[in-house]
């Protein structure tokens, strides 16, 4: 497999109008301005994130012209793609962009922002934003209500008697027109931006006459299809620190660790499918999801980092011993809920309700399953231990 077979083929779905013709393109020379785009409507970029991004760095390390495009113009519609509901609430460009201001040195643990070929940054909200009533309907023009209503997500909101938000509805048409607005040759996305990629093809073609490539990425999920990067209720972002990574990944259901090892690993296909073979045959698969949440923590941090995150799972999680050197926090209040959010265990309140919900949640060793608990119900000395899942212990004071 050489770097352009490798290229399209490992991480990769499905590429639009085909990979026999993009392969000709490459492989005859032709240099192409390629993006992905991340709408921030969260602070950390994730695990699944790492997918695309190390997709993205294959193409840089080739020559490819590569834009890193925050969607703080997108954002602000709400991409509908794998929501089965309508958004409750829809975020302000200022509340997008201050999520933003970590995400290029997030992304850089994979791609490469200054050096040679560095990758562009680029913010769709300054085009978007500037669009006049005219441009909006000539974008629009090029489509039927019956092409737009057709996303599943839609019809089964209506199915169910539920709202679809006319915001939403416009999504794909505002990320089409990034591809018009930065005269795209190839966009990259996971299978769930299919659609609203295929909406940017139609404008290229359209507006720019000349043909859009489309490469979809496979998304990380578990036998029922529910989307990996998600452990205890709490995203795993690449920025975790490394034990904590180290210990979610090792929370993977195990039918995922091949595709896992596959997407966000660099170790050879020929090593994969030996892998593969030796699972399947019965081998315990423990030793390879190690292998990967190994490799996965060294990626984005470093090989003494991943060491040092192996032995603490294997003292914590596979000895059951408790650390002995638990980080110590001052918080404002006794509430449980507040402490997990600014202690930086749990992402948002939401996430805190369902990692309690689904018993992930000790407090001095006492399992918690009120999401309205005090912590000083548990302790007498203002200060408690937390522990949240089977890896993560802060001990707070307040």
């Amino acid at each position: 497999m050489d770097s352009i077979d490798k290229l399209l083929t490992r991480g990769v779905d499905t590429i639009y109008p085909s990979k026999k013709e993009l392969e000709t393109a490459l492989r005859n020379g032709k240099k192409l301005r390629l993006y992905q785009g991340f709408d921030p409507t969260g602070a950390k970029l994730h695990i699944g994130h790492m997918v695309g991004l190390t997709k993205l760095s294959q193409w840089q390390e080739l020559g490819h012209h590569v834009i890193f495009l925050i969607g703080d113009g997108t954002g602000q519609a709400g991409d509908p793609s794998g929501k089965s509901t309508a958004r409750d609430k829809f975020m302000t460009r200022d509340e997008l962009r201050q999520n933003a201001k970590d995400y290029v040195m997030q992304a850089s643990k994979i791609v490469r922002f200054s050096g040679e070929n560095p990758v562009e940054i680029l913010f769709n909200g300054d085009w978007l934003n500037k669009l006049q009533l005219i441009d909006i309907l000539d974008i629009a023009g090029h489509f039927s209500l019956q092409q737009l209503s057709e996303r599943d997500m839609f019809q089964e909101r209506i199915k169910r008697g539920e709202s679809v938000n006319l915001r939403e509805f416009l999504y794909p048409l505002l990320q089409g027109y990034d591809s018009v607005a930065m005269q795209i040759d190839l966009e990259i996305g996971g299978t769930d931006q299919t659609f609203n990629m295929l909406c940017g093809r139609t404008l290229v073609k359209a507006i720019l006459e000349k043909e859009k490539y489309i490469m979809t990425t496979p998304l990380l999920v578990d036998s029922m299809g529910k989307k990996i990067g998600k452990t205890e209720g709490n995203a795993i972002a690449i920025t975790d620190e490394p034990e904590e990574l180290y210990g979610k990944i090792m929370g993977f259901p195990d039918e995922v660790i091949i595709k896992a090892i596959e997407y966000l690993t660099d170790i050879s296909m020929e090593k994969i499918n030996e892998i593969k073979k030796l699972i399947d045959e019965g081998e315990n698969p423990m030793k390879y999801k190690k292998l990967l949440a190994f490799e996965v923590t060294s990626k984005l941090n470093s090989i003494q980092d991943a060491k040092n995150a192996e032995l603490t799972f294997e003292k914590i999680v596979q000895k059951k011993e408790k650390p002995t050197d638990i980080p110590l926090h001052t918080i404002h209040s006794d509430s449980l809920l507040n402490a997990l959010v600014e202690t930086g265990l749990v992402l948002s309140k939401s996430d805190g309700r369902r990692v309690i919900e689904q018993g992930g949640v000790l407090v001095n060793d006492k399992l918690i399953d009120n999401s309205s608990a005090l912590l000083s119900d548990f302790s007498d000395n203002k200060q408690a231990t937390i522990q949240v899942g089977k890896h993560r212990f802060i001990i707070v004071k307040w």
